[in-house]
């Protein structure tokens, strides 16, 4: 027997492939199956199942698609509502792989159909779970994902409630020696404290997980419901999708309109330009969302633009923009795309002067100061005293909030962030100039 994790560091992602005497399950697979393919091939295992521990809400998965190529099963909850060819794996339910046995266990807490995924061989022996959002390693899935409407606070604290007792009726009374292998690692949204270690034991969990420790379950509500970080709108779309199942990635792909150098788009259409900050300054069509290709690109692409919104997608040449696309069918976001062109900052109309370093440090009362990280980080210590906090996920509602009788600067912790935020600003404001402090702001910084 055998467990190979892929991991997708973009949105910190961890899928797995386990098999044994030739047979293969694939347990929460991501949008591109190739990897999984090509992974079957070289170890010469044949694909009996696909499980998904829950619909997801941070990617698309690929689960439906691996169905239609291979005709292995999808095997999830009975509870998840799912409009795709699936058999109900409940708590308790089994499926064999080789001499080893996979048992769903049921553990609602991150979301109402939430299962785990026990691994015991022949003897029945507890040799891994595959804790899907429930439990991470230093943390546990948040239970605010899946709830809106009038009643979501007294949703998500039933689901608290639930996570107390899934994690101790169902996962922490497991052998200690079991192999704890959770569906994201650090900087995932999923949860609040996440590890950069990508697997655990459940003895080692019960030590230094926060959320293993003794307490109440109101204590326990309190301590999971508080600090939670921000909730990128695109969640609710990707949770549909994936209840649905995602079209065929190559079908995706290939349905996108390209375009070449020199192509102009719709005026009132948005414009999501991946193009580093300083190209971007340089030269850019007038409005556009400079949302650069990077680390966290689709996350913050599912962020600041809704889902189901058109747009177009810009970068520097033909092979950054296929790298931004198929970035963007991670969260399903290709269905949307007007068209896809690369775009030199010679063929733009409107760019964003360089700050006046030295002018700001000695005079910063001659400017307004927007303050764009998350509230728990400001709660922490401002960096400018006179900054206004209105964090980057909020901004585009809250933009008409910013005084334009000065000089506008934008800043984060770090650049990325305040390069999104300066053009947002830039593209809404008039009248007045705006500069993103973008990584100088380290300067700044004790």
């Amino acid at each position: 027997m055998s467990i190979k994790q892929f991991y997708d560091e973009g949105l910190a992602h961890a899928s797995y492939i386990v098999y044994a005497d030739n047979e293969a399950v694939v347990i929460d697979p991501a949008r591109d199956s190739q990897p999984y393919y090509d992974y079957l091939g070289k170890t010469g295992t044949r694909l009996t199942a696909i499980i998904e521990t829950h619909p997801h809400a941070d990617f698309v998965s690929a689960h439906l698609e691996m169905h239609g190529t291979t005709d292995a099963p999808i095997l999830t909850s009975g509870k998840t509502g799912a409009g795709y060819p699936h058999r109900a794996f409940n708590g308790e339910d089994t499926f064999s792989l080789g001499d080893h046995t996979l048992t769903a266990l049921d553990t609602p807490g991150h979301s109402p159909d939430s299962i785990c995924i026990l691994l015991t061989d022949a003897s029945g022996k507890q040799l891994a779970v595959f804790t899907g959002d429930t439990l991470f390693v230093g943390d546990v899935g948040r239970p605010d994902l899946r709830e809106s409407g009038g009643e979501a606070e007294s949703k998500k604290e039933r689901l608290a409630r639930a996570m107390y007792h899934s994690l101790r009726d169902k996962l922490m009374p497991l052998d200690p020696g079991t192999e704890v292998y959770p569906a994201h690692g650090a900087g995932s949204l999923c949860g609040k404290g996440l590890s950069d270690e990508r697997s655990s034991t459940i003895g080692k969990q019960l030590k230094e997980n926060p959320a293993l420790q003794a307490m109440t379950e109101a204590e326990f509500v309190e301590w999971l419901l508080a600090d939670q970080p921000f909730v990128p709108q695109y969640f609710p779309y990707n949770v549909e999708v994936n209840k649905q199942g995602a079209p065929n990635l190559q079908d995706s792909l290939a349905d996108v309109r390209r375009e070449t150098y020199g192509f102009t788009p719709e005026k009132e259409v948005v414009v999501v330009d991946t193009r580093d900050e300083a190209t971007f300054k340089l030269g850019h069509l007038p409005g556009a969302l400079n949302i650069q290709d990077g680390g966290k690109f689709e996350t913050w692409l599912g962020a600041m633009v809704a889902p189901r919104t058109p747009y177009y997608l810009v970068a520097k040449d033909e092979k950054a923009l296929e790298q931004v696309l198929r970035k963007a069918t991670k969260i399903g976001y290709e269905s949307y795309l007007r068209a896809a062109f690369p775009m030199r900052e010679s063929a733009a109309s409107a760019g964003l002067d360089p700050l006046d370093l030295p002018d700001f440090r000695e005079h910063p009362e001659h400017y307004t100061i927007v303050d764009v990280r998350n509230g728990s980080e400001v709660a922490k210590g401002k960096i400018f005293a006179s900054a206004i906090p209105i964090p980057l996920p909020e901004l585009q509602d809250r933009v008409g909030e910013i005084p334009t009788d000065k000089p506008v600067v934008v800043h984060c912790a770090g650049g990325y962030r305040s390069a999104i935020a300066a053009s947002i600003v830039a593209a809404r404001t008039k009248g007045v100039d705006v500069f993103d402090l973008s990584e100088a702001v380290k300067d700044f910084q004790d």
